[in-house]
């Protein structure tokens, strides 16, 4: 099929976007916009700057033939600098498609929408909130809550309670979230293809590997040492468990045979969770308040705060007059 074509379709295709529309860069996920589409070139924006960026045809046409060149399964890995959102783009074109979990922009025969562009358009409606039924958005809310109702930056002024109550919610806020983050990383895991750091609005992750190392059984590592001249006594250690064997059979006491350092922590030992759920239900009803139009209840508050000032205020060059309430 002649480029012109394939221009054709793909621009149409972005002009069907909606104007707020959101785009990711497929490798370092940047997020940008298509601010305008001329006929030779297409102009984004990235959400981090202002500066604007040209998409030219020609560049596109060379992107496509590199696509074709690679039997249909181009390496995103191979782009060059600043050539990401090309690939983004190009996979609005029906017959193109990005594999976000491979790292590659294909040419495909059945069209698809992007994963880099459906999954991400920012959509303004006036639908009402809903909250994630999930336990670390609850206690996230009751710990802000909290945390407004008090000073925590002296904390050696809060009361006993309140220490509690602080305590309790951060620790359930950290379990939960930390449940959470496992869920996030699991997902995340699968979908990161590469070591490059991928970024998100707060901050960027990176697949990385780490070893953990598990002695093979004793005998055997004995053994090769010994075979390459490591005397067995250089390496063997007290066993605790035949330690403390021994403790039952004779006359020593534990601080004979170990370096004993205690330490004292604070155990979360109960949760009222029917206290929680009462105060959070009534955060909920506020935040679902605030949802309303509140403007000609606070224009009534307004004036009765100023009502109220102007009758407790005094001034000796002022005199009150009752207001009217006749016609």
């Amino acid at each position: 099929m002649p480029f012109r074509v394939t221009w054709s379709n793909l621009l149409d295709n972005v002009e069907e976007l909606p104007a707020d529309a959101t785009l990711l860069t497929p490798v370092s996920q940047k997020p940008f916009q298509i601010t305008d589409v001329q006929q030779h070139r297409m102009l984004i924006e990235y959400q981090t700057g202002s500066e604007t960026v040209p998409l030219q045809r020609e560049q596109f046409e060379t992107l496509f033939q590199r696509v074709d060149d690679a039997a249909g399964a181009f390496d995103l890995d191979r782009l060059p600098p600043g050539a990401e959102p090309y690939a983004t783009v190009a996979s609005l074109h029906p017959r193109f498609t990005i594999d976000d979990r491979d790292g590659t922009l294909s040419e495909s025969e059945t069209p698809t929408a992007s994963p880099l562009v459906d999954a991400h358009t920012v959509e303004h409606n006036d639908t009402s909130r809903e909250e994630p039924d999930i336990s670390v958005y609850a206690d996230s809310l009751l710990l802000i809550d909290a945390l407004e109702q008090h000073d925590v930056t002296s904390l050696t002024d809060l009361e006993m309670p309140t220490l509690v109550n602080l305590y309790t919610l951060l620790s359930d806020v950290q379990r939960n979230a930390n449940d959470l983050r496992q869920d996030v990383r699991g997902v995340l895991l699968d979908r990161l293809h590469h070591d490059q750091p991928v970024s998100g609005q707060y901050g960027s992750v990176q697949r990385t590997a780490r070893k953990n190392r598990t002695l093979k059984d004793d005998e055997t590592v004995l053994e090769r040492l010994e075979a390459q001249g490591i005397a067995p006594e250089r390496i063997m250690s007290i066993d605790a468990s035949k330690v403390d064997d021994a403790l039952e059979v004779t006359a020593l006491s534990e601080s004979d045979v170990y370096d004993i350092e205690e330490s004292e922590y604070v155990r979360k030992a109960d949760v009222d969770e029917e206290m929680k759920q009462t105060r959070l239900q009534g955060l909920k009803d506020q935040l679902a308040g605030a949802d309303e139009d509140t403007t000609e209840l606070q224009a009534e508050i307004e004036e009765l705060e100023q009502r109220i000032t102007d009758l407790t205020s005094f001034d000796s060059g002022t005199s009150y007059h009752t207001r009217s309430t006749g016609g």
